[in-house]
């Protein structure tokens, strides 16, 4: 079984561009593989931080041979009256290398034309990966890439060595002076500068014995072992972390856990204190006993053996020593007078050139958290106390510890605000503001947090639109989407009924009567098609057909919570079997609604037809029905109902001429289909159903 490894070897990549390039490297050698023809069974990659590796396994010898048929002359051009061959057509043959008599005639484009078939022999793959390669190399990208030397291309990290090996043969390349063979290097300390790889299938063996574990699931999974092993050893399991796990596993060749002890004395300062100069900073994992309780201890991964291990253990418990300590001082100062003194100093901080300082934001929140607590009508405590967490909720941006350590922004709010004597609420209430911070993250639990997250995402949103800097491409500098979908997330949560168009309007009223100039029709368009672009997507991640959520979304409903039950019960709904009928039924009337330009008042006087006179009189007692549906949220029950009009919506197209010369009889058919139109809309829009 034929085997090719490639092994890119560079200096320290940073963790967080890794699995990015593993995937790259992967996609792009299977595109190359299948563009030039070679078969193969399995493609895999791995990474340590010093070098990305491929191996091809079950590689054809050669090419696939490619047989085509090229085109030449015209058949009349190519013969002449007397059916010879002319020169167009023997040198076409010759050109292409092939027999006159072996000419094939086929019909292109109405005419007839002669056509050669060539086989394009298959080159020996070995030849095909000395090509192709160095452009396999070069075509990984990053967020920030480099050049080094005077080399042409750029790469994360300066490439310091290439292996490639076919079985247990070196397929050397030119690649701009870098040496590329079949020698690699081990653990940068603790292994060989100068291993020689014989054949693929002792690389992974070979670089073992030189402190690298190259496979990153299984370095991963000795970590997770190491770790679960010292936590257990003191009663306690590592606290959860899949991010700064990854992390590890990428910063290591060869991982070697190791426990340090937490001095008593920090572990008087709040959990969040001491876990995040120790995870954002150390890399160190905490132990939490089963109530995820802090205990005395921290797991490091050492990058190496476990030889002197009690010294290196000595030297991280000093270096995470000297972190708290700070983290303590910054508290204790911190603690000296109360959270709402620091608001002052928000005058300071700018939120955004335009959008102004962080002190205008606060009271910009305090307005639509206040307002948002009307809307709902929550009770006066819990308006009371989102309004005290909303004048508090950025005041720890202003503290030592978080201007120190960034991280802790809501969780130190949570803190001072309990140290200051603030309520469970309104300190709970601060933290939750900022949730949730990232995909699959916590979402509030009291309606303060929620009620204050949405005033702060929305008035963010709503701002940055003002000002024209919304999302584009990649780049989103403010988090749009992210906030975005943090909204949805909440509303659908806590089941908060509350249309988005109103959001969007107390933000955007807010920022005009603060003297901000922008096209207010024209921003609030954008947001709201900015939103349902991350609603659709949401719905459709939740098993939602992507045409019953275009049906809801253009109903023109913006309770987004209202818009979810529609959509799962719309979901079930259009499964019924007399499906097409329906559909046909009311794309009939969506389609015809659209030349109700003059809508007026229906007159019953001017219904003459009997199908008509039928159509008005369901229509009526269907309408009163789905109203009553409506205002109970059964949409499955309102649209049920509103089928029972299908049969008078056929009677009356089949027998009723609409569009007549006489124009208060059209316009009075016209407003009767529009009716029918408008209330079906109140539901959802069928005419973006598809019929499958």
């Amino acid at each position: 079984m034929n085997k090719y490894l490639l092994e890119i070897g560079t200096e320290e990549v940073p963790a967080r561009f890794i699995d990015d390039s593993l995937n790259q490297l992967k996609n792009k050698a299977e595109d190359m593989f299948k563009e030039e023809r070679i078969c193969f069974d399995n493609i895999k990659t791995y990474a340590t931080p010093r070098r990305l590796v491929l191996l091809i396994e079950n590689i054809a010898e050669r090419q696939e041979d490619l047989e085509e048929l090229v085109r030449g002359p015209a058949k009349r051009i190519a013969y002449d009256e007397e059916g010879n061959p002319t020169k167009a057509l023997m040198g076409f043959a010759k050109g292409q290398g092939v027999e006159v008599d072996d000419i094939i005639i086929k019909e292109y484009k109405g005419e007839d034309y002669v056509f050669a078939q060539r086989v394009l022999k298959g080159k020996d793959s070995k030849e095909v990966l000395k090509e192709n390669i160095p452009e396999l190399i070069k075509s990984i990208t990053f967020p920030k890439s480099m050049k080094w030397g005077k080399k042409s291309f750029r790469f994360v990290r300066p490439i310091r060595w290439v292996l490639s090996l076919f079985n247990n043969e070196p397929i050397s390349f030119d690649f701009e002076g870098i040496k590329v063979s079949n020698i690699t290097k081990g653990h940068r300390f603790l292994g060989s500068s100068n291993i020689e790889i014989n054949s693929v299938d002792e690389y992974f063996e070979k670089l073992r014995e030189n402190y690298v574990i190259v496979d990153q699931n299984e370095r991963k999974e000795l970590i997770i072992k190491g770790c679960r092993k010292l936590a257990q050893e003191k009663g306690g399991n590592i606290l959860d972390d899949e991010e700064l796990l990854n992390e590890l596993t990428h910063i290591v060749e060869y991982p070697t856990p190791l426990r340090g002890r937490i001095k008593d004395d920090y572990l008087k300062l709040p959990k969040e204190v001491i876990t995040t100069p120790m995870k954002e900073h150390q890399r160190y994992l905490p132990i939490v006993d089963d109530n995820k309780n802090l205990l005395p201890y921290f797991i490091a991964v050492r990058n190496g053996n476990d030889e002197y291990i009690d010294i290196v253990t000595k030297g991280n418990e000093k270096v995470l020593d000297a972190r708290l300590e700070d983290a303590k001082f910054f508290y204790n100062e911190d603690v000296k007078k109360p959270l709402e003194d620091y608001v002052e100093g928000l005058k300071d901080i700018v939120f955004q050139e335009q959008l102004g300082t962080v002190w205008e934001k606060t009271n910009r929140i305090i307005r639509l958290s206040e307002k948002i607590g009307e809307t709902l009508e929550v009770g006066d405590e819990t308006l009371e106390n989102t309004k005290r967490a909303a004048y508090l909720s950025k005041a720890d941006l202003v503290t030592k510890m978080v201007y120190e350590f960034t991280e802790l922004q809501g969780i130190m709010g949570r803190e001072y605000a309990k140290t200051s004597g603030e309520n469970e609420i309104v300190s709970l209430a601060i933290y939750e503001h900022y949730l949730p911070r990232f995909a699959q993250d916590e979402l509030p639990t009291t309606t303060a947090g929620a009620m204050l997250s949405i005033s702060d995402k929305i008035d963010t949103i709503a701002g940055c639109f003002a000002i024209g800097i919304q999302p584009t491409g990649s780049q989103d500098p403010y988090g749009l989407r992210r906030q975005a979908l943090g909204i949805v997330n909440i509303l659908l949560d806590r089941n908060i009924h509350i249309s988005l168009d109103k959001l969007i309007d107390y933000s955007l009223n807010i920022y005009e009567e603060n003297g901000l100039t922008f096209n207010y029709d024209e921003v609030k368009k954008e947001i709201l098609e900015f939103f349902k672009a991350r609603i659709r997507n949401m719905f459709i991640d939740n098993g939602i057909r992507y045409d019953v959520v275009d049906a809801v979304l253009n109903s023109n409903n913006y309770d987004i919570a209202d818009l979810y039950i529609r959509a799962s019960e719309l979901n079930k709904w259009i499964k019924k079997d007399e499906l097409s009928e329906i559909l046909a039924a009311f794309n009939r009337v969506s389609n015809l609604a659209k030349k109700a330009e003059n809508k007026v008042e229906i007159n019953t006087e001017l219904l003459i037809e009997e199908q008509e006179k039928t159509l008005y009189k369901t229509f009526k007692e269907v309408k009163n029905e789905v109203e009553i549906c409506l205002n109970n949220k059964e949409y499955n029950k309102a649209l049920d109902t509103m089928i029972t009009l299908r049969g008078p919506i056929d009677e009356f197209f089949d027998n009723v001429m609409v569009m007549v010369d006489d124009e208060k009889l059209k316009n009075n058919r016209l407003s009767l289909i529009k009716e029918i139109s408008d209330t079906m809309l109140k539901i959802c829009d069928l005419s973006k159903i598809v019929n499958k």
